[in-house]
């Protein structure tokens, strides 16, 4: 020990005594005793001794396969997967009767009472079929999900788990100049990416902070899985041995994920280097205990903060796009409508970067939520190409029974594998929904950054599709 240390040491201990002296030593023994304690539960969490006790044996255990470098990674994609797998397989049913109860059962009996009053048909047909219907379908399609994988995510942050997917991605996020609780906010984006801008103020620094918001729409939200499960099934897996479609389907879906995963953290240190310039921050995580999850606090406080929240402002934002739709499709100018119009307009852009006039004007006309584009686009073909038998009229968005029916309609439109893939990439690079740049613009305050959040993912997505479609061609795949 230097004399330095000494003499400060001699200090302490000499205050320490005055302290005591002053103080009088039955309260000094007392703090001395809660000191002892605090000191002996924290040597208790942090050192291994031989008998110690089982939970903290346990917790040491798992941390070193959850955080492991070899088993870390693997078992946070198995986990996530199966998380995945639930919100998408267990939302089935329940968005299927959702939309057996708002669309085929309550929609005729609001259009035969708005006809027993003598409504305009005009009027019905924008408030019924527009307005309600585009709601009907967002809540139908996007609360069952959300339903569900809030309350998985929050129930894995309550037992503990959350923190360590953060541990294990903080050396990747800090490479790319970002905060290492991006981790957490981008995987809360996988459930919707309103919420996970929401999230990412857990993080302190403004500048981190502003690069998490900026890159949450990578994370393909559950908006955007029904979309790439359909053009996966129906195209990517035929392109295969039926035995393998299945499979190949799949791990097409898990593959666009995974690049949006990377292009989170490409985009994170582009942005950290040019326009957000900055050193990344450091900041101490700490490992929480393993617990067992409150299950139904935790299932109650995640649909009513988190899903019912999200949806109240999806469905505010739903209204006026079914509006928008319908009118689109009924408005005549000249001899076409206005979204035939679009279409025409905007099928040679689409054609350049390999998609079409239909899937550009569905994207404009369902920027409120992802969950309409397929119907969308499946009504402006029809509408297009003038199928008959399909859809219940101009500007009324539907669905059909099986795969191959929606195969055969987007054939019958001109669509390829190469139109399949191409959207399957525009849909994970494209603007926000109105949802999440509203929630940008109320969280950053900022309508640069908001535009900014909206024109760069679209100008990455044309860029990607264009240079797609040339390789498609270049050998001569289509």
């Amino acid at each position: 020990m230097s004399s330095m240390e000494s003499n400060s040491a001699a200090e302490i201990i000499a205050a320490a005594q005055k302290l005591r002296w002053d103080m009088g030593g039955d309260l000094h023994d007392q703090l001395s005793e809660s000191l002892y304690a605090e000191a002996t539960r924290i040597s208790d969490r942090v050192v291994s001794r031989p008998g110690g006790s089982a939970a903290r044996g346990f917790d040491r255990t798992l941390d070193q396969i959850l955080t492991s470098r070899i088993w870390g990674f693997p078992l946070m994609l198995l986990l996530l997967t199966v998380v995945f797998w639930l919100t998408i397989s267990g939302a089935n049913a329940p968005s299927a009767l959702l939309s057996d109860l708002l669309v085929d059962t309550v929609r005729p009996l609001l259009r035969e009472g708005a006809a027993a009053i003598g409504m305009w048909p005009w009027l019905s047909g924008l408030l019924i079929d527009g307005m309600y219907l585009a709601t009907a379908w967002v809540v139908s399609v996007m609360l069952p999900p959300m339903a569900i994988f809030f309350p998985l995510f929050t129930l894995l942050e309550d037992f503990g788990y959350l923190p360590r997917v953060a541990f294990n991605l903080d050396a990747l996020f800090h490479r790319a100049g970002a905060h290492g609780k991006q981790a957490l906010t981008m995987t809360m984006g996988f459930g919707c990416n309103a919420a996970g801008v929401v999230a990412t103020r857990i993080i302190d620094s403004p500048r981190e902070r502003l690069i998490a918001i900026l890159t949450n729409n990578f994370a393909l939200c559950n908006g955007r899985w029904p979309t790439q499960i359909l053009l996966a099934t129906i195209f990517i897996g035929a392109l295969v041995p039926a035995e393998l479609a299945g499979l190949v389907s799949a791990l097409a879906v898990v593959g666009i994920a995974l690049m949006g995963v990377l292009l989170t953290f490409i985009v994170s240190w582009s942005l950290s280097k040019t326009v957000l310039r900055g050193e990344a921050s450091a900041y101490s995580l700490e490992l929480p205990p393993y617990r067992p999850p409150r299950i139904w606090r935790t299932i109650t406080t995640s649909v009513i903060d988190r899903t019912i929240i999200v949806l109240w402002r999806a469905v505010k934002f739903a209204l006026p796009a079914g509006a928008a739709i319908w009118l689109s499709a009924n408005v005549q100018i000249g001899d076409m409508s206005i979204a035939e119009h679009l279409i025409h307009g905007l099928d040679p852009v689409g054609m350049f970067i390999g998609l079409n006039g239909v899937i550009l004007v569905a994207y404009i006309l369902a920027i409120p939520a992802n969950e309409i584009v397929i119907p969308t686009i499946l009504m402006l073909t029809v509408l297009v190409g003038g199928a008959a038998g399909l859809g219940d009229g101009a500007g009324v968005m539907f669905e059909l029974q099986s795969n191959a029916d929606v195969l055969s309609l987007l054939h019958a439109g001109g669509w390829t594998a190469l139109t399949a893939i191409n959207l399957m990439l525009f849909s994970l690079l494209h603007n926000p929904c109105s949802t999440t740049l509203y929630t940008i613009y109320k969280e950053t305050g900022s309508m640069k950054w908001t535009v900014v959040s909206a024109l760069l993912p679209i100008a990455m997505g044309v860029a990607t599709t264009f240079v797609v479609t040339q390789l498609w061609h270049l050998f001569g795949l289509g």
